[in-house]
């Protein structure tokens, strides 16, 4: 059952709070049943509204299993809490080996056949969906997020980092494990897609990374619309438009567990690839 708003604690990317008036904040809306097996609704979802939210695309098991994967390998840092059950993500409260983390994330866990097989695992769905092969963008990325965490991930649309390949791709957003509003997911601003597809028209698709933000107020207040927050499941998937403004929230959890989450991007296999994205994720790639 969806949470009310007022219920909800404070949202907010680093320190920009996010308004909770009716007008700035709400709920993804996910997929109804009836659409999930009909490419031409999902295609239209995306065209009305940037994104499609489907619940239980993914065996939770699975999902489970790779999050026990992923901080199992990152143990060794100091990270987790000590002793505790890697597949919970329970933050140590005392200082960790920071650079330990980046060499196990970038030498072993994303280069590793576990995560590009998690990741193949919804090849099939995007190739019913695109109606053609499909290209996985070797550059993947997956980040945990701790509560004392002051860095996250501002507003911004995926095109101004694939400007050297098709614009006909889709990126899905993959909550690794529950992911409830106030562990920090992502949100979307409703309805962005359209109003930054025409002004990417019409500055001749040079808009580039710099037009990001991390005041999400302010963005909302410009649009006039809202930010679109979900209590995501294991399992849950979100597809969003290569326009969409979306970006992450800080980590308030009461019981200090970590976001983990998984981004990735296919597009039709035919279609120009954008070379620079044919690498693995590392922090320092300049993209």
């Amino acid at each position: 059952m969806t949470r009310a708003i007022s219920d909800l604690p404070t949202l907010a990317c680093t320190s920009h709070v996010l308004e909770t008036s009716q007008a700035r904040l709400g709920w993804l809306e996910p997929v109804p049943e009836a659409d999930r097996q009909d490419r031409t609704a999902l295609w239209n979802r995306l065209e009305q509204h940037g994104y499609v939210y489907l619940r239980g695309a993914l065996q939770p098991e699975a999902v489970l299993e790779f999050r026990r994967f992923y901080f199992a390998a990152l143990e060794s840092s100091g990270l987790l809490e000590a002793n505790s059950d890697p597949i919970i993500g329970l933050a140590s409260r005392l200082e960790y080996d920071r650079a330990k983390v980046r060499q196990v994330l970038f030498e072993e866990v994303v280069p590793s056949e576990t995560y590009v097989e998690f990741c193949y695992s919804v090849q099939d769905f995007f190739r019913w969906l695109f109606d053609a092969p499909v290209h996985l963008h070797k550059r993947k990325l997956i980040r945990h997020a701790r509560v004392d965490e002051t860095w996250v991930t501002p507003a911004h649309y995926d095109l101004v980092y694939l400007r050297e390949g098709t614009k006909n791709l889709l990126s899905a957003w993959i909550p690794l494990g529950d992911c409830p509003a106030e562990r920090g997911g992502l949100t979307y601003l409703e309805n962005s897609h359209k109003h930054y597809a025409s002004r990417d028209a019409e500055e001749g698709g040079k808009l580039r990374a710099e037009h990001i933000s991390y005041d999400l107020p302010s963005l909302a207040n410009q649009l006039n619309t809202r930010w679109l927050i979900a209590d995501y499941q294991a399992g849950d998937m979100v597809i969003h438009s290569p326009y969409l403004l979306h970006a992450s929230l800080n980590n308030t959890d009461m019981n200090n567990i970590m976001r983990l989450s998984t981004d990735i991007r296919y597009q039709p296999a035919l279609e120009s690839i954008d070379p620079r994205w044919q690498n693995h994720w590392h922090d320092n790639d300049g993209l």
